[in-house]
């Protein structure tokens, strides 16, 4: 709907209701509350960011420690990856662990279950991530994953500073809704009842 039936309309007059002889104290009290918390939703944009952009600061400081106690290396498969039997009930064609042996940075070797391709034969290369000890390790934080994490934060963040003033608003209102309607009950009440309308 459109003109001043619209909800544009409809929310103009809520937050200006100060055009209208008819607004009461109540609705100038609600339409105040109202415009603090599209204030403090705006100014939280800022905050959000930077919270952000502290967080990001972490991530790559993290991911900085990730990559120099981690090195890429190259396991071998010592038996063969079990296939994988997917039936009609089955969905996906997850990795399965098996044995393998890897070497270090000094030379040592290692064995362990890796995570391979289904069916991959006997010697096939697996490339794995391990620490300064030759023990597998996941692979370090980088700086994409760095980033989309403190988006998210920031996103998180400000929906969850808007949420909170979504709230206070619904609860500011819903007390004065109940004042107004029982401040209609007492009028209704103290009407003459001559019984025609004036």
């Amino acid at each position: 709907m459109h003109g001043s039936s619209g909800p544009i309309a409809r929310f103009g007059r809520r937050l200006f209701p100060g055009r209208n002889s008819l607004a009461r104290g109540s609705d100038r009290f609600e339409a105040l509350v109202l415009k603090l918390v599209i204030l403090a939703a705006l100014l939280a944009i800022p905050v959000a960011a930077a919270a952000g952009s502290a967080n990001h600061g972490r991530q790559v400081a993290a991911a900085a420690a990730d990559a120099s106690g981690r090195q890429a290396a190259t396991a071998y498969l010592l038996t063969a990856a079990p296939v994988r039997i997917v039936d009609s009930e089955s969905v996906g064609t997850d990795n399965s662990t098996t044995q393998a042996t890897w070497a270090d940075s000094r030379g040592a070797r290692h064995t362990g279950g890796v995570l391979a391709t289904p069916g991959s034969p006997a010697g096939s290369a697996v490339p794995i991530w391990i620490d300064a000890r030759g023990q597998l390790t996941s692979a370090p934080r980088n700086a994409s994953t760095a980033v989309f994490d403190s988006v998210l934060v920031g996103l998180w963040l400000w929906f969850a500073v808007v949420a909170a003033l979504v709230l206070v608003h619904r609860v500011v209102r819903l007390v004065l809704d109940r004042q107004r309607a029982a401040a209609w009950e007492r009028a209704w009440a103290v009407y003459p009842r001559s019984g025609s309308w004036p």
